[in-house]
């Protein structure tokens, strides 16, 4: 049990560090994606865990998919938005 929360924050970081490495520009702080990472990648351990109690695999990749989800919440659109009037 301690292996897989450990493992799932791990991941998260790891989630969390590629996505501040490929897309700096969009997000936030270093520091707020990288703890949203580690807490994400741990809620989908313990979503996954208890979902399907047991294989360490599927335990992975439900936290590795919560860590991506929540560290892709922080993204920030890359331009600003036009938005044309019609006035006629």
């Amino acid at each position: 049990m301690f292996l897989e929360a450990l493992g799932s924050v791990i991941l998260g970081l790891a989630v969390a560090w590629l996505a501040t490495y490929r897309l700096p520009h969009r997000l936030p702080a270093r520091r707020l994606v990288l703890s949203t990472g580690a807490a994400g990648g741990l809620f989908g351990a313990f979503l996954t865990n208890s979902a399907l109690s047991g294989n360490l695999l599927l335990t992975l990749i439900g936290a590795a998919t919560v860590a991506t989800a929540s560290v892709s919440l922080l993204l920030r659109p890359t331009g600003r938005l036009r938005r044309h009037s019609a006035t006629v």
